[in-house]
Order: structure tokens, then sequence, then C-alpha cells
């Protein structure tokens, strides 16, 4: 653990580890954070906060999410922590409590999990001794767990059948995410080109990456009304431009307001899922 570590994040990957098994992790292997780059953190856009911040923060302190708000005493986010990690964080402050992102064992450009987000921060190797491990996400509460000294998840991962979107080893970081130290890079999807998403992406403390993209024709969303549901299909034909859909579409359609974001989320599913 690092100089900054608490007690609480000592205990929980003390926890982990003691229900961990397998052979290390190699070095090469890495931390993504995904995210939707273009939303608001506190009223405030989230590359502007991470830039002024300087560290990445967990849902407990920002109160936002591309999963499930439940972070708080007593709710799910809650609950999940303290099974996974045997009660260390129950009393600890929001603070110290775990970031969540997935290890990238498939090498995908685009990140581990993009179903959180077009966006990720890519960690440290530094970052891996940290770090705590899961499959499938704690939501499902799982009873397989890993640590980088004992890892047999990426096994039991790539021998399952699960949705792309759903295939990820979830990881939590346990102590801060500082962006000087602890991040390689941003990577961004090439919607944002030119945009003030890439104009704040370039002031941060890291280089500006972009992988191949995600773009859904509205035709092609029409295939597949049983994924997340045909009125999700309806809503994406009605925010596209010019029959696409992209992250910043979906984006510019948060800002709106006029859009249940839960039903956006799913649009978004469906442009990661079957978009090129």
């Amino acid at each position: 653990m690092t100089r900054t570590s608490t007690q609480a994040q000592e205990r929980a990957l003390a926890h982990v580890a003691a229900r961990s098994a397998g052979r290390p992790l190699e070095a090469s292997l890495r931390l993504t954070l995904n995210f939707h780059p273009d939303r608001e953190s506190a009223g405030r856009p989230i590359l502007r906060q991470l830039a002024e911040d300087g560290a990445y923060r967990s849902q407990f302190v920002t109160g936002t999410s591309n999963g499930g708000l439940t972070a708080h005493p007593g709710g799910d986010r809650w609950r999940w922590e303290s099974r996974i990690f045997g009660g260390a964080y129950d009393d600890a402050p929001a603070a110290d409590r775990p970031v969540y992102g997935a290890l990238n064992h498939r090498g995908r450009p685009f990140g581990a999990a993009p179903r959180f987000g077009s966006a990720h921060l890519r960690l440290t190797a530094e970052v891996l001794g940290r770090a705590s491990f899961c499959y499938p996400d704690s939501f499902t509460e799982p009873t397989d767990f890993g640590v980088a000294a004992g890892m047999h998840l990426i096994e039991l991962a790539e021998a399952d059948e699960q949705d792309v979107l759903d295939d990820y080893i979830e990881a939590q970081v346990h102590g801060p995410v500082v962006l000087e130290r602890d991040v390689e890079a941003i990577v961004l999807d090439p919607c944002y080109r030119g945009t003030a998403v890439a104009e704040a992406a370039a002031a941060l403390p890291f280089p500006v990456e972009w992988h191949g993209g995600f773009r859904l024709t509205v035709d092609e969303l029409r295939r597949h009304p049983e994924y997340r549901g045909p009125e999700f299909v309806e809503l994406g034909a009605e925010i596209a431009e010019r029959g696409l859909i992209d992250a910043r579409i979906i984006g510019d359609a948060v800002r709106t307001g006029r859009h249940d974001p839960q039903g956006l989320k799913r649009v978004w599913h469906c442009v990661a899922r079957f978009g090129w």
C-alpha cells in the first residue's frame, strides 16, 4: 500500500487477499476506469473537476455513477462493500473508500468496461498492487476474488459466456487515485475531437489518446429491440443525428434534461454493444 493508505484500506485489501488464489498478475496488464467524459459531477464538468481535484473520486464522494446510485449508508453499494471487504469500510470516511474500474486483460483499446462510458483512464502498473478484484461484478454478490499476488479470475472470465458488456473483471482500487502519479493516459472516443471535452482532457497531467470509437446507425439499432427494450430503440432514434448515434450525441441529450438519464444509459449500452 502507499504512504497515504488508511487502516481501513489495508484491512480491506488483506481481507480479500485471504480469499484469493492463483498465479500473480502480469505486470503488463492495466486497470481502466471507464466513464462518460462529458457529464457533470457536483455541478462541474467531470474533466474540469478531475483537473481541479487532482484525483479520481468514488461514488460515495461524488454522488454520481454510470451504474446504480446506491452509494450511501445501507444502500446496495454500501452493503456489497461491507460483504466483500469484511466490514473494513463500514465506519470509514467516504474519501477512504475504493474507486471502481476493471482489469483490461483482453487488451481492449476502449477499456475493460465500456458499458460505464466511452472514455477511460488507464492506470499505471503500480496500482495493481493495491487493487482487489471480483468476478463477476460486485452487484451479483460474487464468491470469487483476487489480488495481484493471486489471481484466478482471468481463467474464470475467459471460460464464461457473458455478453461483451458484462464480461469484465471488476477492480477496486484501495487508496487515492492521484492523477499525476497513478494515470498513464486518458483515452477518448473520436467523437470528441475538436470539442470542449478534448480541450479539457488536454489540460490534465497525462497524455490524451484515442480509440477507434463507437457509432451506431438507427437502422442497426432497430435490429436489436430485445437487447435493452423497444422503448430505448425509439429513444435512440429520437436523439440521433443524420441517422447516427454516438457518445457525444447521447451526452448532448443528457444535458437537455428532456430524457430520463437511465433510458439514455440504455441507449449507450446499445451503442457500446453494436456500434463500430
